[in-house]
């Protein structure tokens, strides 16, 4: 566990506020509510990313989350770290152009590996542009067909990489619902055109990038921000700087969005969460409601794959996954920690989890 378990005053205030401030506590009302708060949602994992947000609606089913989809109101694509999230569409090109320049410059070794050069890169990006133009979509498989046919190889991982450097560079993003977890690509500007007006300079998109990570996130230090957000410390520093008076301290190093509800003394409730659900990822520092002993649990191995979360009283007390579905339900193994309170408690969560997908739920057990 994190700390003894009643945990020190300070401790509790840094987990009741972020409860709060990601909407764990009383929720949104529409998924596009969710994102304008949160700002980004780590979604590699789409089917997790849809629960991620329906854990913070109440009464949201799956459908709502694939109709805001569908509306463009969620967009998907690869804004930071070099991975997919959800991201407010109004923020996506601001935080691209911060980010993509050195994501693109790490993966320059693995390119030229797999030989994707500049040329290749404008071949595929006319070949792109045509598939998709007038509003079309394809499925990933229809894309690099059509890369196929116009001579450009896409065996290995070079289809993949393919994609992702033409989201970074701006031209694709995911589009609509494909199946419950994928999407089809399209044109960005066509799926979500940019905002009339002038674009943000950099400045201002680092204060805009932090506010909103600061009221979606907060309390939240400068190193969290740098680390959530694949930016420099530089360009973190730089975005606290410029924010000015629109985040306010919370202590000697976190910062919360000036304009924040005041939140609860104390932490409460039991929650169901999903893999690289942004209460556990979206902080660099996660020791105030996790120890290291039990983040290896939920990240075993390093490997980079994330376990579904339960949380008690703001704190992860175990991991959960659910069994193959049999007799018209399914069920849950539970994995608990030294934390972890009677597993009763839980059950309402669970019940709420498979509403969500529209799911019988049958014996919630440990393991």
């Amino acid at each position: 566990m994190t700390t003894s378990p009643a945990a020190d005053a300070a401790t509790a205030a840094v987990r009741a506020t972020r409860l709060a401030a990601q909407g764990l506590d009383d929720g949104f009302g529409t998924p596009a509510e969710a994102l304008e708060r949160l700002v980004c949602v780590q979604a590699q994992d789409l089917a997790a990313a849809k629960w991620a947000l329906g854990a913070r609606i109440p009464g949201s089913d799956e459908a709502m989350i694939d109709g805001a989809i569908d509306r463009a109101e969620l967009l998907r694509s690869w804004p930071m770290r070099g991975t997919l999230h959800f991201v407010a569409p109004e923020l996506y090109r601001p935080i691209l152009r911060l980010t993509a320049e050195r994501v693109l410059q790490r993966a320059t070794t693995i390119h030229r590996r797999e030989g994707l050069d500049d040329d290749v890169a404008v071949r595929a990006r006319a070949v792109a542009v045509a598939e998709l133009e007038g509003g079309r979509s394809a499925t990933r498989e229809q894309l690099q067909a059509a890369w196929e046919r116009a001579g450009i190889p896409i065996e290995g991982q070079r289809g993949y990489h393919l994609l992702w450097r033409l989201a970074n560079e701006g031209l694709l993003c995911c589009g609509p619902i494909e199946t419950r977890a994928r999407q089809r690509f399209a044109l960005l500007d066509e799926w979500s055109p940019a905002a009339p007006g002038p674009a943000v300079d950099d400045e201002e998109a680092l204060a805009r990038f932090f506010v909103g990570y600061a009221r979606g996130h907060g309390p939240v230090s400068v190193r969290d921000f740098a680390w959530w957000g694949g930016l420099t410390m530089a360009q973190a520093r730089t975005g606290l700087a410029a924010a000015g008076d629109e985040v306010a301290a919370f202590d000697a190093e976190r910062y919360v969005a000036a304009d924040a509800a005041p939140a609860p003394a104390a932490p409460t409730g039991r929650l169901v969460l999903a893999p690289f659900d942004e209460y556990f990822l979206g902080y660099g520092d996660r020791s105030a409601f996790c120890s290291e002993a039990d983040a290896l649990r939920v990240v075993p191995g390093k490997n980079g794959l994330f376990l579904p979360l339960l949380v008690a009283d703001g704190e992860v007390v175990g991991t959960w996954k659910r069994r193959p579905p049999r007799r018209g339900g399914v069920g849950i193994d539970v994995t608990a920690f030294d934390a972890m309170p009677p597993l009763d408690e839980f059950r309402p969560a669970f019940e709420r989890w498979a509403a969500f997908w529209s799911l019988t739920l049958n014996e919630v057990a440990p393991v």
